[in-house]
Parts: structure tokens; sequence; C-alpha cells
């Protein structure tokens, strides 16, 4: 079943959310390897940048602020440095850190990459996996009660590094069941029926074979386990499998539906799983069924993994990348529509950029012209003739393509962030609709012929002229094409 992620994305609205795990410092050291050590054979790193992030539940917690949510989070930091860095670093985010509890008896996790070439080399880690004490414990099981009291969804984030004891995990399920809120179960590895009571766990498949006690080489493999940890916790199981989307099983029914991501780039993998977890509560919180909410969680971690380190998410990256996968048919809408989709732009603080013209046969002057449109601002909308207006502008041999395969062309580039078909002579109307901040013409016009334009610079806005690319034009390929004008 197909989901409209741009509607899914504008469904999702503030909440309050509570975080409960391992917090974690993520540092990455960088540079480039030029030379082998003469004490041991190993490359010898010139280090060039070093730079910390918020990793594991911080890292949740920072994601779901990121998506306007009012985060609360409960963790525990050792009294050292790192600790100290981390928490500002969370606070800076602006969320509630009261539950960040400080134990002298252990250090803050810290995962420290190093980076050549964008290569981890190597992941030197410093931790504490054994349970936290007993006051400790009691400490955090009293900030898990005060974060859940204000909260309209609970992420436990589960690393397995001591903090989720099974009283603390047991105690967060149950005060969200007393106040009737879902709750969201990133798992580590171990036994899953401590997670019994979620609404949902998100393991990959690699955590979703340890929980269910065999290895999983297909499909029906991952049926199976998906099954077994639901049995396990009662919970509705959405097993994260990287380019192949989300796989979800409903605890109600027992059944399974895989909800498909669109191929992207790689960059980095690190925080995918977290924007996840983040995602689907925010989207659980705000009303959307189980589904709709891995829908637009891939979407979220499409973004992650386009960005080194454990990235940044925001509602504005993710209402982006959702037009982004919408496909090139959505790209094409009716003027009420486009309008309507440029007022959002200009409320987010995006700039719409405008052009237009007849795009009979593509060529690489309208690409060069679109591309230099689209570096003008945020938001690219095409203007496209009909048929019914190129002939009257250009003759009745005209257009060679029909204005349905011309739109579809333009809609395939990914600069190009919508296409809108005018029948009139002139784009005025469809400008004056729009409401562009930047209108962009080819350097055939001076800035007094471009239509639109008078209106564009009354309300602030500017006009843009790309240079021609000497000798291309469609009626030049056509009559070369004949045989003329040689």
């Amino acid at each position: 079943m197909g989901h409209d992620l741009q509607e899914l994305v504008s469904r999702l609205r503030p909440a309050r959310v509570a975080v409960i795990g391992d917090v974690m410092l993520d540092r990455w050291i960088s540079g480039r390897v030029g030379r082998v050590s003469p004490e041991a054979p190993i490359p010898v790193l010139e280090i060039e940048d070093e730079h910390a992030m918020a990793g594991g539940a911080a890292n949740v917690a920072v994601k779901a602020a990121g998506l306007g949510a009012e985060v609360a989070l409960v963790g525990v930091v050792g009294d050292d440095g790192e600790g100290r860095a981390l928490e500002r670093m969370v606070r800076g985010a602006g969320i509630d850190t009261r539950g960040i509890v400080v134990d002298r008896r252990r250090p803050t996790t810290v995962k420290t990459r190093l980076i050549a070439r964008r290569q981890q080399m190597l992941r030197a880690d410093r931790e504490e996996r054994r349970p936290l004490h007993r006051a400790t414990a009691a400490r955090v099981g009293r900030a898990v009660h005060d974060a859940v009291a204000e909260a309209d969804v609970l992420i436990v984030e589960d690393y397995g590094k001591g903090v989720l004891t099974p009283g603390i995990v047991r105690a967060g399920i149950e005060a969200a069941a007393g106040r009737g809120i879902p709750v969201i179960v990133d798992p580590c590895c171990g036994d899953f029926s401590r997670y019994a009571g979620a609404t949902v766990i998100t393991p990959n498949v690699a955590e979703a074979s340890v929980g269910a006690g065999f290895p999983i080489r297909d499909d029906g493999d991952l049926e199976r386990a998906m099954r077994a940890l639901s049995g396990m916790t009662g919970a509705a199981v959405a097993v994260t499998r990287d380019a192949r989307g989300i796989s979800l099983l409903r605890a109600e029914d027992g059944e399974v539906e895989h909800v498909p991501t669109e191929a992207v780039d790689v960059f980095d993998v690190t925080g995918a799983g977290d924007a996840v977890a983040a995602t689907v509560a925010l989207a659980l919180a705000s009303g959307l069924g189980l589904a709709e909410a891995c829908a637009v969680a891939n979407v979220a971690g499409r973004v992650v993994v386009q960005q080194f380190g454990v990235g940044e998410l925001s509602l504005d990256r993710l209402r982006r990348e959702a037009r982004a996968v919408a496909g090139p048919a959505r790209k094409i809408v009716d003027r009420t529509t486009a309008a309507a989709r440029c007022a959002e732009v200009r409320a987010e603080g995006g700039t719409v950029v405008f052009t237009n013209g007849c795009f009979d046969i593509l060529h690489y002057g309208h690409v060069t012209l679109l591309q230099e449109a689209r570096k003008q601002g945020d938001f690219l909308v095409v203007g496209l003739n009909t048929d019914a207006s190129v002939r009257r502008l250009k003759g009745p041999s005209r257009p060679l393509v029909p204005e349905e395969q011309r739109a579809a062309m333009l809609a395939l580039y990914p600069f190009v962030d919508l296409v809108v078909l005018f029948d009139e002579d002139t784009p005025l109307e469809l400008v004056r609709a729009l409401r562009p901040g930047v209108i962009v013409k080819g350097g055939d016009y001076r800035p007094e012929e471009v239509v639109g334009g008078e209106d564009v610079v009354s309300w602030g806005g500017r006009i843009h002229t790309v240079p021609l690319v000497d000798g291309l034009s469609t009626t030049r390929i056509v009559d070369r094409a004949r045989g003329e004008g040689e």
C-alpha cells in the first residue's frame, strides 16, 4: 500500500516525548593517512579535525526535539568532562535534562571513531556495561516516573550499557500504560521479554535474529522472528532493513506489511535507527497509524544517512525529503495545489523560484537554466506552456513533444520541485498565483521584458537572468535535423 509522504509529514504535531536509556557521546577524529608507523605495521592518522555529537538515547532526544517535540531525557553520565559536555549539548537542543543522573562510579559512555578519507579506520569505546548501582537505579527510576507523567509518548532506547535494568524498563512501561500513552522500544541484544507491554519494538535485522534465537536468512525467517518477538512482548514489531525499508507486524492481527523506502546514496548510517525511533514516536503521538509512522520513519532515515555522523533531523528536512521521494508524477500539479505548496515554503522561511517555457525537446541549455534557477532559492516551480499555448506562440507544427511528456521529463530532474501547466500566452496569472521570491529567465531577456517581473519586484522579490548556452535552441536543433540552417 502506497503512502502520500508529504501528506503524512504534514500531519506531524508537536508532542511531549520522554526518552529513557543509554546516553553517550559520539566523537569523530578525522585526518589523512600518508605513512605507516615505524613502531608497528599500522597507518598513522594525521589529525585534521575533531568534533563530538550526542549519541545513543541522547541522539534520539535531539532528533525528536528537531522534529518539534518537547523532550525530557533520562539517562546516566559519569562525573567527568565528557558527561558535562554531553549534558551541555543536549540542553542546547532545548531538551529537559533534569532526568540525567550523574554517577561517580562509572564513566560517561564515549564512542571514538578514527576517520580517514571518510572511512572509519577504528572505533574505540569507553563504557561500563554493569547494571546500575542500587542508589543510582533508584534515582533513575524516580526520574523515569517524573518524565512519563508529563509525556504523550515514551521511547525506551536500549544500547546494553547497563542503565536499562529490567526494573527500570518495567517502571517506564507500566507508568506509560497507566497514562495510556504509546511506548516505542529500540531494543538491544538479550531477552526481549523485558519489553513486554510496549506498543512497538524497532530492532534491526541482526537484533531481531538475536532476540528470536535463530538466524534470519530470508523473508520467511524474518516473519518467523517477528512473530516470535511479538509473542514475547505483545508488541507490534517494526524491523528496520536499511535500503529495503521497514517490515511491520501488527500485534492485534499478526499481519505483516512491508513498508518500502526509496534508494539513496548512503554517506554514513550512524544514527539512522535513532531517527526511526524518534519519528515513529512523534508520528504515533500525532495520531498516525503504525504503517504510516513507519513510512515517515523511512523518510527520516533517508535524511540521516545522507549526512556525516549522526546527522541532523528537522521538520524542514523531513518535508524536503518527502517531496524528493514523492515521485516525478506527483511533481506535476495544478495551479491551486502549486499555490498552496509555495505558501508552505514561504511559511517555512524558504524562497520560491519560478521559471517558465515551452521546453519542447529538452536540451543542455534548458538543463543549465533550470539548475541555475534552483540555486537561487529553496523551491523551484516550472511553468510549462500547454500544447495549445505553444501552437499559438510557435505555429501549428509545434510542439514536437506533447505536454504530458514534456511535463514528465521536467519532473524527472531532482532540481525541479513542481511543474505547472498554463494555457495562457504568458505566465503572468500563474506568477501572481504563486508569488515567487525570484523569477528566472534566459539571458536573451532584459529584466524589464520578463513577464511577471514587475509583480515579483513589487512584493520584495527579484529577477535573475541566466546566460544562454551558445548555439542551443529547439528551433536550431529541429533545423539541423531537417538539414536546414547549416
